[in-house]
C-alpha cells in the first residue's frame, strides 16, 4: 500500500467535516467560513473525486516559463555566487554586467532563490504585510537560536507570543533533546498559562524528519495541553517571523556586549529577557514595550491532563503499541508517537480521517490503499 503526506489549509478541512455532517446547508457553511458558494460547492466536489489531496493547496506557477532565464546564464550566476557567497544580487548584477550579461537585480535574487543559494539570515527585506494574531497568547512561536557564537550545542530556546512579542521563555537547554524542551516549556506554562496554539519549524524535538508523519512524544504532550501546532514552511524562516525578529535583536546583542563566563549566561538571558519586554520600545508595536501589550494566559496548566473525550457517539479505535490500526483486515501504520492512543474516525464514502484530539493527523483510502500523513496548517492570514 502507497504512504505519503500533504499539506493542507484548516478551512478547506473543516469545511469538508462540517458539510459531511449534514446538520448545516452548503449556503449557510459558505457564509460560516466567508467563502462563495461556487468555492464550496469546488472544495466538496474535489474531496468526493480526489480526498484531502485534491483539496490541498495548489501550486500558482506556470506550467511553463517562456520567459525564464537560459541554463547557460543560471550556471554562470550559480558560480559567482559560490566564489562570493557574502554578494547580493545587486552586486553580483554589476559582475555579471561586466561580461555582458545584463539582468535585473530583482530577476537574478529570484534565480539565487530557486537555486537554494539564499541562506535566511541574507533575506533581510520585510513583508510588505505582517500579519499577528489579536490578543496575547493565540499564538506563541518557539524556535532555538542558532548556536553560533554561544559556545554550546545548540542556542537559547526562545518562546515568543505572536500579538505582543513577549518573550515568555529565554533558556539556555543546553540540549535540543525532548526532555529538555518540555522541561522548560512546564516551568513556562506553570507560570503564563497555556497558549492556545504554537508554531514551530521542522525541526528537532518538535518534528521526526525520520517519521512519516512526523509527530514526536513532544508534539503529542503539547497536543495533550489541548495546544493546536502549527508548522512553518520549510526552507521558509518568515513565517516564524516574530521569533526571527527577536534572535536578530538577540544576537546584535550578543555581538556588541559580550557574553560573560557560561555559568552566568543564564542570568544575562534573563537580563536581556526582562529589557526586552519592559524595557526596549518595539518598533512594531508603536514603541510601546511588549509587557505593556501582554497579559498571562487564563488557561492553568495541568500536568496531569484527564483523557480527551471525543464526541459522544463518535467511532473511536486505540492504536496498537507499534502506533498501527487495523482497518478492513489491513494494517495501517498511523504514528508511532501516539502508540497506545485513542483516535477518532471519520467515514467519508470509501475514505477515513483520523484524528488524534482535535487534531486531523491522516486520511486513509481504503479503495486506493494509500494512507497520507496530513499537516493542517491556518490560513494564510493567521500566520
Amino acid at each position: 500500500m502507497a504512504w505519503g503526506s500533504m499539506e493542507v489549509r484548516d478551512q478547506r478541512v473543516r469545511f469538508v467535516l462540517a458539510a459531511h455532517a449534514g446538520d448545516r446547508t452548503l449556503s449557510e457553511l459558505c457564509h460560516e467560513f466567508d467563502i462563495s458558494r461556487p468555492t464550496g460547492y469546488a472544495w466538496l466536489s474535489r474531496y468526493r473525486a480526489g480526498g484531502l489531496e485534491a483539496v490541498a493547496e495548489r501550486s500558482r506557477r506556470p506550467r511553463s516559463s517562456p520567459t525564464r532565464t537560459p541554463e547557460a546564464i543560471e550556471h554562470r550566476i550559480a558560480a559567482l555566487r559560490r566564489q562570493r557567497p557574502d554578494w547580493g544580487a545587486r552586486k553580483l548584477a554589476v559582475l555579471l554586467s561586466r561580461e555582458g550579461i545584463l539582468l535585473p537585480a530583482q530577476t537574478l535574487h529570484g534565480i539565487l532563490l530557486r537555486l537554494q543559494l539564499v541562506r535566511p539570515d541574507d533575506r533581510r527585506q520585510p513583508a510588505v504585510k505582517r500579519f499577528e494574531r489579536e490578543h496575547p497568547n493565540e499564538l506563541w512561536q518557539m524556535d532555538f537560536k542558532s548556536p553560533k557564537g554561544w559556545g554550546d550545542q545548540v542556542g537559547p530556546l526562545s518562546v515568543v507570543d505572536d500579538a505582543s512579542r513577549y518573550v515568555v521563555a529565554l533558556a539556555r537547554t543546553g540540549s535540543s533533546r525532548g526532555t529538555a524542551v518540555r522541561a522548560q516549556l512546564e516551568t513556562t506554562f506553570a507560570a503564563f498559562g497555556l497558549p492556545d496554539a504554537m508554531l514551530m519549524d521542522h525541526g528537532c524535538p518538535w518534528w521526526n524528519r525520520q517519521s512519516r508523519a512526523g509527530w514526536t512524544q513532544l508534539s503529542v504532550w503539547l497536543m495533550k495541553q489541548d495546544i493546536r501546532l502549527h508548522f512553518s514552511g520549510v526552507r521558509h524562516p518568515q513565517t516564524q517571523g516574530k521569533v526571527e525578529r527577536f534572535h536578530g535583536a538577540l544576537e546584535m546583542a550578543r555581538r556588541r556586549r559580550g557574553l560573560p563566563e557560561p555559568e552566568l549566561r543564564q542570568l544575562w538571558l534573563d537580563d536581556f529577557r526582562h529589557e526586552y519586554n519592559e524595557v526596549r520600545p518595539h518598533e512594531a508595536l508603536a514603541m510601546k514595550t511588549p509587557a505593556s501589550r501582554w497579559t498571562p494566559s487564563r488557561r492553568a496548566f495541568n500536568p496531569n491532563p484527564p483523557e480527551w473525550q471525543y464526541p459522544q457517539g463518535a467511532e473511536v479505535m486505540r492504536l496498537e503499541k507499534t502506533g498501527q490500526l487495523t482497518l478492513d483486515r489491513r494494517r495501517w501504520q498511523v504514528a508511532g508517537a501516539l502508540a497506545g492512543e485513542r483516535v477518532q474516525l471519520t467515514r467519508i464514502d470509501n475514505r477515513i480521517l483520523l484524528h488524534f484530539r482535535n487534531t486531523l493527523i491522516r486520511e486513509i483510502d481504503l479503495g486506493g490503499r494509500t494512507s497520507t500523513s496530513v499537516e493542517v496548517r491556518p490560513p494564510r492570514s493567521a500566520l
